[in-house]
């Protein structure tokens, strides 16, 4: 008998975050008690050790003296604030965010970036450990940490820039105080994903390249070198010398320095402090993500956690579509068994720079396959503007250009309905955040299409999103959407500028706290469509924010949304 939804919603993940500083514990994250807590897991195996129980959800990481470094924000608001695990708080602002820190191997500093200047720009803090003091440069924007030397003395910050897709790297000299632009270049480009090696920085970009690849950066010289090229984007890992490099093969783990166990996404690489092994996370579309071990020296890897699979599950089939313009669009497809023909779930990722992958996620993973084992077929496309496939796709919906990503979904629409085992009739879209603004323009912008919308923390007019995100966010976003001083464009690209279009019915979820896509939203749609007699439901979680975190909320949302689809497509 298949798994209920229930049952498939509190299968649990666990994944790592660092080694304690002898390598013996790993602490790692996961949902075991229905929110993300941290753990102890002995690497020789045995039984994850419970460290946290807060009512929110947390991440953190070990500092080099064997503390453990907690954050936390308060019911999905972002603004996350940094404590000493049994200690208390060490860096704690509630107004403001404390986000990507870093702490160097040898102990003495934290890297984090805030934007406590002004609640807008972000700057790089360098706190000494020991004595608290701190190094502040400001530099503005939207900037990250994104790694630092093993001896504290360099900062390597991301940050970026007025072009969609295009980031900067920035080293900090903490001891001098000076600020480098190591990234010149021209024409949008990425840089991240930052190793450190002797006098030398590795890091992933897609300069001169359409997918990313692995530079080395001689910090003698100062000059940048290609070292690992692909046809698919790579990202690079490391720690004690090593150099890991996986390639994201049309959504799949690939890596030539390490095998994987099986066809999946692996993530969370964290090296033991000698570079001898790596922890990391892996799943499938049946299996939430877990903690694997890969010893170099032996080349052996092992399972450290094993919280549980999806008994029957159905993988996916990878396909590709012709779009109106001739564009090849890659959709993975979940078929349940039988000839059918079975009505349609059509799942739109976030982003939009954002790619669906072939793994089990704690909310629609869950949802995907009871949907399956009830006799829907689930199609999850990366239309143009998706991450994973190249700058030149990655672009192809950037600002004017918004609305060929929603005609996609119309080729998908007619691909799916000359499926035999697809009801074309019964196609319903899905989407969370920047999908959620697909799932309304589709509904908007081709009515006669679809029978139905589920939206999450989605944008009904990109305009009033732009108005009324947090404020450090708006820039970031006009990339994309287009600017605030071009307030016609932004309602022609919006489903709310169409609204009297919409009569199929709609789901909606949002999380009261929301940071990035305001509440309002949600609450204009649905109080337009109700007044207009389409049915439509709304539900708010008032102690959640972009995401569903909490476990109860999970699973009242997709029993929701369960009901919801058996009701409207009779």
């Amino acid at each position: 008998m298949a798994a209920s939804l229930r049952d498939l919603l509190e299968l649990r993940q666990a994944y790592p975050l660092s080694w304690s500083p002898d390598g013996a514990t790993l602490l790692v994250a996961s949902d075991l008690p229905g929110t993300t807590q941290l753990f102890a897991l002995r690497v020789e195996g045995g039984e994850m050790e419970q460290l946290t129980d807060y009512a929110e959800p947390v991440s953190g990481f070990h500092l080099p003296d064997g503390r453990i470094l907690v954050e936390i924000d308060e019911a999905g608001n972002e603004r996350t604030q940094l404590h000493i695990l049994g200690e208390g708080p060490l860096v704690s602002d509630p107004r403001f965010n404390h986000w990507t820190a870093h702490a160097s191997k040898d102990g003495r500093r934290l890297a984090y970036t805030t934007n406590r200047r002004n609640g807008r720009d972000f700057d790089i803090v360098v706190r000494e450990l020991a004595s608290g003091e701190e190094c502040v440069f400001e530099i503005g924007g939207y900037v990250g940490v994104d790694s630092i030397s093993p001896d504290g003395r360099w900062v390597v910050a991301q940050r970026g820039n007025e072009l969609a897709g295009d980031y900067d790297l920035l080293l900090l000299d903490v001891d001098g105080g000076g600020i480098e632009h190591i990234t010149p270049h021209e024409n949008a480009a990425e840089y991240g994903s930052t190793v450190w090696g002797a006098a030398r920085l590795y890091a992933a970009t897609n300069e001169g390249r359409d997918t990313m690849a692995i530079a080395r950066f001689d910090l003698g010289a100062r000059d940048w070198e290609h070292v690992r090229e692909s046809r698919w984007d790579l990202a690079c890992f490391g720690a004690g010398g090593r150099l890991l490099v996986v390639a994201n093969e049309d959504g799949y783990s690939r890596s030539d320095d390490l095998p994987f166990p099986g066809d999946g996404v692996a993530d969370h690489f964290v090296f033991s402090p000698d570079g001898t092994k790596v922890a990391f996370g892996f799943s499938t579309t049946t299996e939430p993500q877990q903690v694997w071990l890969h010893d170099f020296d032996t080349k052996e890897s092992r399972k450290l956690t094993d919280l549980g699979r999806v008994e029957g599950g159905v993988e996916p089939t990878l396909h590709r579509f012709e779009s109106f313009d001739g564009e090849s669009i890659p959709v993975f497809l979940f078929s349940p068994p039988g000839d059918g023909p079975f009505p349609v779930v059509a799942t739109i990722h976030g982003g939009p720079e954002a790619q669906w992958q072939p793994w089990y996620s704690s909310g629609f993973g869950a949802f995907t396959q009871h949907l399956v084992s009830r006799g829907y077929a689930v199609a999850a496309p990366n239309v143009r503007g998706s991450s994973g496939y190249g700058k030149r796709f990655q672009a192809l919906d950037d600002v004017e250009k918004r609305l060929d990503s929603v005609a996609d979904l119309a080729s998908l629409h007619a691909w799916l309905a000359a499926r035999p085992e697809i009801d074309g009739e019964r196609q319903v879209v899905y989407g969370r955040s920047y999908g959620g603004y697909m799932v309304l323009a589709a509904l908007a912008f081709q009515p006669e299409l679809w029978a139905a919308g589920l939206e999450c923390v989605g944008i009904s007019s990109l305009r009033t999103f732009l108005e009324n995100t947090s404020e450090y966010r708006r820039g970031v976003r006009e990339r994309e959407y287009g600017s605030l001083s071009d307030p016609e464009l932004l309602d022609s690209l919006s489903a709310w500028d169409r609204r009297d279009q919409i009569r199929a019915p709609l789901f909606i979820e949002h999380g009261r706290n929301d940071p990035r896509v305001p509440v309002s939203e949600s609450e204009a749609i649905h109080r337009e469509l109700v007044d207009r007699g389409v049915r439509c439901e709304l539900v708010i979680y008032e102690d959640e924010g972009h995401t569903i975190d909490k476990l109860p909320n999970r699973i009242d949302c997709f029993e929701r949304m369960v009901a919801f689809l058996d009701e409207v497509l009779v």
